[in-house]
């Protein structure tokens, strides 16, 4: 397993990173155990969730997902060989805090309880899940200013980042679901009011939306604050399963019509060439998008997650994957015919 480091923190992450956010919903205590465990027999010595954990989030599961790994962090006795990523909830989730904000109070009430639920004392990376302000994200299009807001100024949720750090209970900070000022002004104000530099970036990553080599990938090249890339299969979508309006028993969209980023006209065109161009060089499909994925420079680590554990190997096998130069050439000729169909 490749290792990358984690912007300038010092830490090393596999490239590969185990995304929990089905443990909770999708599978139970026992499947996440299994799937722990096996990520961490392959190498995989980084793990992602959120408090706000499992998707899609209610109020009757909040939580579940933290709790299950941290169940797991415990019957293990051997918490320092695996780095712990989770995320603050970003505005809007009135079931959580009676409504989340990123605020001093609500940083400091939240890694409390990520905390207790982890069974751990400290969190390697906390993670802003998305930004209080208003723009865009989670495949909102345009650009629109709310001129009545009145966000907790970003300076400020650094600031109580910066206390959590000081106080032992977080190694390193990132951001999630982002744009370039976001991640160029959190440099900027940890570089004026020494404030804890991030880290990371963590933005939906795929052959149907490539939108972060727009402006986000020289940032991460630049500024070294590299990308975990979540949704690399675009919710299971780029497997081909989903294909003629196939829709698998269990399978999240099937089970979870909101979840329809993926699934335009357009998208599936894309997605269908994409598993054509897998299917003409012998190539599993999804193993392909995945390995896509792990190839990108600005790449940190490439955030996998499985309902089943066979769906689970076939996302480990991508790792030693490396995809000939007819297959990048073939892909981008698909990318530059139908650019990202799914932002």
């Amino acid at each position: 397993m490749q290792t990358r480091p984690l912007g300038d923190t010092g830490i090393e992450v596999s490239r590969l990173c185990l995304g929990t956010m089905t443990f909770g919903e999708q599978n139970s205590e026992q499947q996440a155990h299994e799937q722990l465990d096996r990520a961490v027999a392959f190498g995989i010595n980084f793990i992602d969730t959120a408090e706000m954990y499992p998707v899609p989030p209610r109020a009757e599961t909040q939580g579940l997902t933290e709790a299950h790994v941290g169940n797991w962090l415990k019957r293990r006795d051997s918490r320092d060989d695996v780095i712990i990523a989770t995320k603050v909830t970003g505005p809007g989730l009135e079931h959580i805090r009676d409504g989340t904000r990123l605020s001093r109070e609500q940083i400091h009430r939240a890694i409390d309880e990520s905390l207790r639920r982890l069974q751990t004392d400290y969190i390697d990376l906390y993670q802003l899940h998305w930004p209080e302000r208003t723009t865009n994200y989670f495949g909102r299009l345009g650009y629109e200013h709310d001129d009545e807001e009145q966000p907790t100024p970003l300076e400020v949720s650094l600031g109580a980042l910066k206390e959590l750090v000081d106080a032992g209970k977080v190694r390193a900070i990132g951001l999630s679901n982002d744009t370039p000022w976001g991640v160029m002004k959190a440099l900027e104000l940890a570089e004026r009011m020494d404030l804890p530099r991030v880290a990371s970036v963590q933005n939906p990553y795929n052959l149907l939306n490539r939108t972060f080599e727009v402006g986000l990938a020289e940032v991460a090249h630049r500024e070294n604050v590299g990308l975990l890339a979540y949704s690399p299969l675009a919710f299971g979508v780029l497997s081909g399963k989903y294909l003629d309006g196939k829709r698998p028993e269990k399978a999240r969209l099937t089970l979870f019509e909101r979840f329809k980023r993926y699934l335009s006209p357009l998208a599936e065109e894309a997605t269908r060439a994409y598993v054509d161009i897998a299917l003409e060089h012998d190539l599993d499909p999804a193993q392909m998008a995945l390995a896509f994925v792990n190839s990108r420079s600005f790449l940190t680590s490439n955030i996998i997650g499985a309902t089943t554990m066979e769906q689970l190997e076939d996302n480990l096998e991508s790792e030693s994957l490396k995809l000939e130069q007819s297959v990048l050439d073939a892909i981008d000729e698909v990318h530059r015919r139908l650019p990202n169909p799914s932002p």
